[in-house]
């Protein structure tokens, strides 16, 4: 495959490793309760050498801007939230100390049922794209 070249959700979704590929697809559900007009964007990248790494499965844009996305490792997936230094609502959902983005670690499908999770998705999207 040539470098750059975009694979689509539902083929990246189709090599994620059963045990979280449940988490990835109610991620990616979540989203689009949340975000309907959002346009979905498959990463180009395949899956990672190294099972430390991340891997980068879907962005969701608006207006042409990232604002959140899903990854996943072979234990848990994330949601990174492209301006997440400036969601932080309190809830101590919110992880990571980069320069813009944050994350919220999934462990369970459960996960993304909780209020709180809802709550910081409904706040990227009407933040904006970074």
């Amino acid at each position: 495959m040539p470098a750059g070249t975009t694979i689509s959700v539902p083929e990246h979704i189709k090599k994620v490793p059963p045990a979280v590929r449940p988490i990835v697809q109610a991620a990616r559900a979540a989203i689009r309760a949340v975000a309907p007009k959002a346009e979905e964007v498959g990463y180009p990248a395949g899956p990672p050498r190294s099972a430390g790494y991340m891997w980068k499965i879907a962005r969701y844009r608006l207006n042409g801007g990232n604002v959140v996305g899903i990854g996943t490792f072979p234990g848990h997936s994330n949601l990174f939230f492209y301006r997440g230094r400036e969601l932080d609502d309190g809830s101590g959902l919110l992880e990571g100390g980069g320069k813009e983005m944050r994350f919220i670690k999934l462990e369970s499908r459960a996960d993304l049922d909780k209020t709180a999770v809802q709550r910081v998705l409904r706040k990227a999207f009407k933040l904006g794209p970074a």
